[in-house]
Parts: C-alpha cells; structure tokens; sequence
C-alpha cells in the first residue's frame, strides 16, 4: 500500500511555531477520535447533528413531491380537459408533447437561477440565513400555479418555484455532509435521497387520491398542500446551528465553536472536543485554501479541481440517464403501455414508496460496500431491466403490461437501494471544501440541463402523438446507462472512510480512481517537494 503526505504545495503554515504545532495536534487528535466512532457511537454523540442534517434535508420533500404532480397531471383527465388540445391523430384531448417539455422544463430552468444563487448565497450568508430567505420565497410563489389560469401561467409559476428548489438541492446536501462525523455522513447525505423521493411518494398519494374529484379542484388541491412545508422549515432553520465548516470559511471562528458546542451532546470533555473539532476543520481549510485560493467557478476547471467536478457533473447526469428519465414519466408510460388511468395511479405509488424502502436498504448495505460498488452495482442491474422492458416494447397483451409494470417496480426498487442514495455522499466527499458549493452546483446545473433534454425527448419517445416508442424506449435508456456505467469504472473513485483532507490529498497527487481505495494518506505528515512519496505498489 503507497502512503501520499503534505508537500510544500499544500503546506500553508509553518509547523515550527508553538500555535501552529498546537493547532494540528489538535486536528490529529479530533481525526483519531473521529476514526474510532462506530455507526452507533456516532449517532449517540452527535444526535443533534443528525437531527438538524436530516431536519433541513426535508426542504427536498417539495422538489420531489412536484416532479410527480406536473408530469402525472398529464394522465389525469381533469387537467386535460382543462388544458388538453385535440389531438388529430386520436380525437381525443391530450396535453401536446411540446406542454409537456415546457411545464417540466419550465421547474427546472427556476432550479437552474436557483443553483447560481445559491452558491454566492451559501458563501456570502450561511446556509441557514440563505434557507430561511428562500423558503420565503417558496412561500410566496405558491401562489402562481395554486391560481393560474393557463399552461403558460403554470410555467412561469414552476419556474418561480424552481429556485427555492435549485437553492434547497445544494444546500441540504453540503448542510448534512459538514455537520456529522465522517461514519454518519452517507447515512444523512443518503437520507437527501430519500426525502427527495418522500415527495414523490406524498405527490403520488395525492394524485391518486384527487382522481375521482371533479373539477379544477382535482389538480388545484396538490399545488395548495405545497403550503405545509415553507413555514415549519423556516421556524426550523432560524433555530439551526450554522455548518461550522461554512463559518470557518467565512472567517467567523466563532460563530464556528458556537455551532460545534450546539451539535455535540452534554459530556465532560466537551470543551476539549469542541477545540479539536475546531482546529481539524481550520487544518484542513488551510489545506484546501492552498489549492483553491479565490475560490471562483473557475477555479473548478482548473488542476486538480477539473477531476472533481468532472466526477460530479457525471455522477449527477447518470441519475437521469442510468434509466431514471422514464420513471419520471410513469403514469403516462404505463397508460402508454395499456394501463388505465387509476390502475397507471396505483403502479405509481407503489414505484414512489421504492425511494423509502430502497433507502433504508442502502443505509445497511454502506457499513459493507464502497459508495463505487453500490453506485456501479445498481447501473449494472438497472441496465438488463431497461433491456427487458425494451423487449417487451414487440410483445402485445396484458401479461407483457404486467411484467412491464413489475420491471418498474423492481427497477425503481434497485435504483433507491443503489445509484440514488450512493450519488449524494459521491457529490458532497469529492469537492474540495473551499469549492464544495460551487462544484455541486456546477454537477446540479449538468442535472438539470441532462433533464432538460430527456424532458424534450422522452415524451415524445411514449407518447402516442409523437414517436410512440412505448416500452422500446427502454433500449435507449439501457444504452445511456452502460456508457455511465464504463465511464465510472475508470473514473469513479472510492471515498468511503476517507475524510476530507485526506481525499484533498488524494486528488492532489493525482491517485487514479482504481486505486483510491488502497492508497494511504496522512494529512498530517510533511515531507519536502524533493522527497514527495512516490506510490509504491
């Protein structure tokens, strides 16, 4: 095994000086104790952390809860007949492909505005002042879709909404990820999935629920129940401790030590560990301050920083194309497919309760395998699914509707117990921490404009008005997902039980993603550039 230390590059701060050496004795001691913390150890000490991490998370409830109510509207007979146009074709009313692409897309381009914002906003202000002024904002602009009068007010409506959303996907994810010790962090940055898909499991409740309503009602109602959420996060993140590693980075020590005293429970040696917790956040900033000074989007192109957001554009990207492009679009898939509308309903619920059984399943799978292995395992398996349900794109009959039905289920399942939860710790681990919003906002935006596309091209690949692929467009998606799937072999690396110094330290020296796993790093041993460690096999 290769061993990789400081080198003069990295080395910010001279050692010899009575502080300073104080200063990383201190940041070994925090390091050893974080080490030793076993899953349940952890949890008992930093309870609190956990609970304000995942607590925040939940501000992703409302972008996955209207991912499912705006592309379900589009099978829902009450909303076509509100909205829909004749189709020559069919005679019958139907929501154009082109409102299709425009009322999802229209979210998304917000979450775009959202994401730019965010990371001056996370830099400048906190996470939490940057939470409460945009759950705000959520607030007011539910206002829009709960009362438009068209599709094109319902876009501009969406895309309104769409920068709380484009704000809350960053900013949950490094929230959760700074403020537990390195055994708890797939766990909270997992539990972002799942709330993520909690939405779409309430949305899908909801539709299915609203479907014998007559009247505008039936889709008025969903956008009206948006209103539960701004208002107890907002009390929530004006209670929440800051992420003691943004305060660090905004020069407020502090404000840091008071975050740490409120994360950590009541013990006698509380004091001395809040110090310690303290100074390893300060060592390691240092070291990230060596690489990324400035700290500009520009600065996420250059040396070592363009590897890391490589590995967060495409890690984000494969969520949608590893297959997940289909399942957004579900209810119209499956009545596609010759599902009615309230048996297509049914189907999608139980699709959406995947994402909180799947994500139980992967917190027990992380203790054991790698966040590489889980994300590659679930590509691999959702791959001969997609293939299966191309196939059954040439078969006609309702046993060939059922097996349809049961491969989303089943695929959906592998999805939220594999490369769903496994992309959120990947995303937050990579970054450098001077540059961890900025990335993830850089990875986010690659999402959001890969759904874009897919938003343009699969309703038109089911819908029975444009190219009525019907379940063949499942070999598309089965293509995209194996080229994902290669590419993460060579590029992914492997960050479980690393901290953030020492995947600094790994990226730094240009480890290949192979042999991430098996290489050491000590984050607090210096050597001259002269004598750098050279990696040994």
């Amino acid at each position: 095994m290769s061993t990789i230390v400081l080198t003069d590059e990295l080395r910010t701060f001279d050692v010899t000086k009575p502080e300073v050496a104080e200063l990383v004795r201190h940041a070994q001691e925090s390091d050893a104790a974080d080490r030793l913390l076993t899953v349940r150890q952890a949890l008992s000490k930093y309870k609190k952390a956990v609970f304000w991490a995942m607590f925040l998370s939940t501000s992703l409830v409302m972008e996955g809860y209207d991912l499912v109510i705006i592309t379900s509207f589009y099978g829902q007979n009450q909303f076509i007949d509100r909205f829909g146009v004749i189709s020559p074709k069919t005679g019958t009313k139907a929501i154009p492909a082109k409102w299709q692409t425009g009322l999802s897309n229209s979210s998304i381009v917000g979450q775009l505005a959202g994401l730019m914002v965010n990371a001056w906003a996370q830099d400048r202000f906190g996470c939490r002042q940057t939470m409460m002024f945009f759950m705000c904002w959520m607030a007011v602009m539910i206002f829009i879709p709960v009362f438009c009068n068209s599709l094109s007010v319902l876009a501009f409506g969406e895309a309104m909404c769409g920068v709380s959303w484009g704000v809350f996907q960053t900013l949950s994810t490094s929230y959760a990820s700074e403020v537990v010790p390195t055994v708890l962090r797939p766990y909270v940055t997992a539990y972002v999935c799942m709330c993520w898909g909690g939405g779409i499991l309430l949305s899908s409740g909801v539709v299915r629920a609203v479907a014998g309503i007559e009247g505008n009602l039936a889709w008025r109602l969903p956008f009206v129940l948006q209103w539960i959420w701004p208002i107890p996060l907002l009390i929530g993140a004006y209670f929440a401790p800051e992420s003691p590693w943004n305060a660090v980075r905004r020069g407020k020590p502090e404000e840091a030590r008071q975050a740490l005293h409120r994360l950590a429970r009541e013990s006698p040696n509380r004091e001395r560990e809040v110090e310690a917790s303290l100074a390893y956040i300060q060592h390691t900033t240092k070291l990230e301050q060596a690489e990324t000074a400035g700290a500009s989007f520009l600065e996420c192109f250059q040396g070592t920083n363009l590897r890391r957001t490589e590995i967060n554009c495409v890690v984000w990207a494969a969520q949608i194309l590893c297959g997940n492009a289909l399942l957004g679009y579900s209810v119209e898939f499956l009545e596609a497919a010759g599902f009615s509308e309230l048996q297509a309903f049914d189907v999608n619920i139980s699709l959406s309760a995947c994402y909180i059984i799947g994500g139980v399943i992967c917190w027990l799978l992380f203790p054991h395998l790698g966040r590489a292995t889980i994300y590659m395992g679930g590509l691999t398996f959702m791959f001969f699914c997609l293939i299966a349900i191309g196939a059954l794109g040439y078969v006609d009959g309702t046993g060939a509707q059922m097996a349809v039905a049961v491969l989303f289920v089943i695929s959906t399942l592998c999805n939220m117990i594999t490369t769903g939860p496994a992309c959120y710790p990947i995303v937050a681990e990579t970054p450098s921490g001077r540059l961890r919003y900025k990335t993830i906002v850089i990875g986010r935006a690659v999402y959001n404009l890969t759904g874009i596309v897919s938003n343009i091209l699969t309703p038109r690949m089911i819908s029975a008005t444009a190219w009525n692929w019907g379940a063949k467009a499942g070999f598309f998606y089965a293509g995209t997902n194996l080229l994902c799937n290669i590419w993460c072999w060579f590029r992914l690396p492997e960050t479980k039980g690393r901290t953030f110094g020492e995947i600094d330290l790994l990226f730094h020296h240009q480890v290949p993603a192979r042999k991430f796993k098996y290489t050491k790093a000590d984050q607090f041993s210096y050597e001259p550039e002269k004598k750098e460690a050279e990696h040994v096999e």
